[in-house]
């Protein structure tokens, strides 16, 4: 049996009714090991789009589990898919989005995996939520903590809308 190793998780939802995607979401995640800690719930504009689409609901996620990365994104990807999640281009409205941002200290380059996740220290969504559960954790390519990357990249237009389990929205 594998030692259990920690990952960041991400997640995030903009279409339906996002608090339940989020609460559902951790419940798929405590099937593939032990929910350390969940961050508070964030509200933010969509990143990386011109047009139009609701806010996004978003929030981070410490999980110890014993699947190796590449089980853990396909698992993922089962969770996504049971919310009616299908792929067709990056940044489109999604009724949730889920993602490896960090796992211990590993560094994975592979088609279709790669962690710590490529843009997460450009992302005050991700950073925010995060640095809630994981200040110290460091961000093994770029060699800063997760508090140094968030505060470097701001916290305009990600607000706090409380606990997952008094989100109404």
């Amino acid at each position: 049996m594998r030692k259990p190793s920690r990952a960041y998780i991400g997640i995030g939802s903009n279409l339906g009714h996002r608090s339940e995607h989020l609460r559902s979401a951790l419940l798929g995640l405590g099937e593939l090991g032990r929910v350390r800690e969940a961050s508070s719930v964030f509200e933010t504009a969509p990143y990386g789009v011109d047009h139009n689409q609701p806010l996004y609901l978003n929030m981070a996620v410490a999980l110890d589990t014993q699947l190796s990365a590449e089980d853990l994104l396909h698992q993922l990807q089962e969770i996504e898919q049971r919310h009616g999640r299908v792929c067709m281009q990056q940044n489109e409205p999604r009724t949730l989005d889920l993602d490896i941002l960090l796992l211990e200290d590993a560094i994975i380059d592979q088609v279709g995996l790669i962690v710590p996740h490529p843009r997460m220290h450009l992302r005050p969504f991700v950073l925010v939520p995060l640095r809630e559960i994981a200040p110290r954790a460091i961000h093994p390519r770029i060699g800063s903590s997760i508090a140094e990357l968030a505060d470097l990249a701001g916290v305009e237009g990600v607000r706090n809308v409380g606990n997952i389990e008094n989100v109404k929205v």
